[in-house]
């Protein structure tokens, strides 16, 4: 193909290309065929400088002379260009499906950028994705394996379908530099996990060495039915999570009982409730002063400091210079907080202590953590925009 004239029209740039081969053989039996003038098919291409681009294709049309072939004329076809009666060029479909997978977009957004209509793009990237979702291979090479909830939607699930999805995610570095989404299905549970696991083979469950979940115990009970071999490792960010929660849920109950009510503005407790979410070291002078003074306004209120302190020595355990270290210290914790006489704090303990393996597993895998998935799944804002008839392709591949 050469470039044949190239121009700005209104807001779109036009590119006018022909084919440089100067002759064919007839697709049906194969003898030269004879020119029969032009046509010209306008294609939706990628943008380019920020343009809408469209890319008109002065197409060869051709007339086959042999009276027992069954083909009168045709007109030149590049599957470089674009697909057979496409109305997107490949370059454009390409691109479309990169900017799904790497840039969280949505089909909405991309039809603006491409200058068409939802339903234009839609049916013709739907197919690529269609395919890609059908490909088997894309279960290979995964070593590292995140599971997550989705919330699809939060409308009736008798007009829009499954409302809580489980997403299985990839999270493995040899051969992808990031995370990438395995599949979505229907429901949220550890019969909908461990159903997946198993329609994967044997192949691929032994080749799973790390597996990374959320504090639920539905998705454990699948990893310990069908990945045996493999390491299960508990989040750390819900870990850090589970802590801070619990030093809120100390200050609420303090907050009640020394004054009757929920916090209000000038209350000691409530004017550092941002702050107790906050690392120690991250906090200023000023801020160290005002966390003390609220602690020492009452004599109940050294549960919300002891309480604090148990929730940043849980952070800590993630921070340490070593993992080894790390390890040393979330072992104590397990072991003395359960005996903690703050109910909250003692909650927190019993929790960590029955995800014992799971939690001290991070230090031994070199840090596996579930973000990637938590990215994915949380966001979905990669599949956002596709309607409810067709998020499923778009979710099986954004790999």
């Amino acid at each position: 193909m050469h470039l044949v004239d190239a121009r700005v029209a209104g807001s779109r740039r036009v590119l006018d290309i022909e084919c440089c081969d100067p002759i064919t053989g007839c697709p049906g039996c194969g003898v030269i065929a004879t020119g029969h003038g032009r046509v010209t098919v306008t294609l939706i291409d990628s943008p380019s400088a920020g343009r809408p681009t469209r890319l008109r294709w002065r197409k060869r049309r051709w007339i086959c002379l042999e009276t027992v072939c069954t083909v009168v004329s045709f007109s030149e076809q590049n599957p470089h260009v674009a697909a057979p009666r496409g109305l997107l060029t490949t370059r454009a479909v390409s691109w479309a499906i990169r900017q799904l997978r790497y840039e969280n977009a949505s089909i909405q957004g991309l039809a603006r950028q491409l200058g068409t209509t939802w339903n234009t793009l839609w049916s013709q990237i739907r197919p690529r994705l269609a395919d890609a979702a059908a490909d088997p291979s894309r279960f290979d090479g995964v070593d590292v394996l995140g599971v997550d909830e989705h919330i699809w939607h939060h409308t009736n699930p008798r007009r829009r379908g499954p409302k809580e999805l489980t997403g299985m995610v990839d999270l493995s570095r040899r051969r992808h530099p990031t995370a990438r989404l395995l599949d979505l299905v229907p429901g949220r549970s550890g019969t909908v996990y461990k159903d997946w696991l198993t329609a994967r083979g044997p192949i691929f469950r032994d080749g799973v060495r790390v597996a990374t979940l959320d504090p639920f115990q539905g998705y454990k009970n699948a990893i310990d039915d069908q990945l045996e071999d493999a390491t299960c490792v508990l989040d750390a960010f819900h870990i850090v999570k589970l802590a801070t929660s619990a030093v809120d849920d100390v200050r609420r109950r303090i907050q009640q009982q020394t004054l009757g009510h929920r916090g209000r503005k000038g209350d000691p407790l409530y004017s550092i409730r941002n702050m107790l979410r906050a690392g120690r070291e991250r906090l200023t002078e000023r801020q160290q002063s005002r966390l003390q003074a609220a602690f020492a306004a009452h004599e109940d209120h050294v549960a919300v400091e002891v309480a604090y302190q148990c929730a940043q020595d849980v952070r800590d355990m993630f921070h340490q210079d070593t993992h080894a270290r790390g390890r040393r210290l979330a072992a104590h914790l397990i072991a003395v907080l359960p005996t903690c006489p703050i109910p909250e704090i003692a909650r927190l303990g019993r929790t960590l202590r029955k995800w014992k393996t799971a939690v001290l597993a991070y230090f031994d895998t070199d840090g596996a953590s579930n973000g990637g998935t938590e990215a994915i799944c949380e966001s979905g804002s990669g599949w956002s925009g596709t309607g409810r008839s067709g998020w499923m392709s778009v979710v099986s591949n954004r790999v």
